[in-house]
């Protein structure tokens, strides 16, 4: 059975690798900002926690998965769940180029986003990323956790398909 969570926070490789990594096992991948922000006709909506881990529930059920996302409280689960955790390390420098890189992209239609990539958009990355450097060690504790599932690296290029069995 193949669960894995793939975790890090904003521009670090997390959507790159989970495709990569879906293709090479042939496992479906999910990204969690859209099990939280549900699209409908209507918009976009946040599902309450409840619901959101009824759709994860959903979908583990069906036995396979890779879920990518960042750490929120609501789908910690994902952590017990999953069988292999991979944590993407990506240095601070590098996200941030990451992050007004894609920003660029997203207002000159190269790269598709599901949220409006205005200014408010690109200074909650920034924020976002912030936090997660003075939150770092509370998420550190919690990875530690679970430590013998996990695979830390420091770009998405670095994992090795065939190294790892993802059991």
């Amino acid at each position: 059975m193949k669960k894995v969570l793939i975790t890090g926070i904003v521009a670090s490789g997390k959507t790159t690798l989970a495709e990569q990594l879906s293709e090479k096992i042939h496992v479906p991948w999910y990204e969690l900002d859209s099990i939280v922000y549900h699209k409908t006709e209507a918009g976009r909506y946040k599902r309450t926690p409840d619901e959101q881990l009824e759709v994860i529930m959903d979908i583990d059920k069906k036995g396979t998965w890779i879920f990518e996302g960042t750490d929120r409280e609501s789908y910690r689960c994902l952590f017990e769940m999953a069988d292999t955790i991979i944590f993407l390390d990506t240095p601070l420098w590098k996200r941030r180029i990451r992050i007004l890189t894609r920003f660029l992209k997203q207002n000159l239609g190269i790269e598709k986003c599901a949220y409006k990539p205005d200014t408010m958009m690109l200074k909650m990355m920034y924020k976002w990323t912030r936090d997660f450097e003075r939150n770092r060690a509370d998420f550190e504790a919690r990875l530690k956790l679970f430590k013998n599932k996990v695979i830390r690296l420091s770009d998405h290029k670095n994992l090795d398909f065939d190294k790892h069995t993802y059991s």
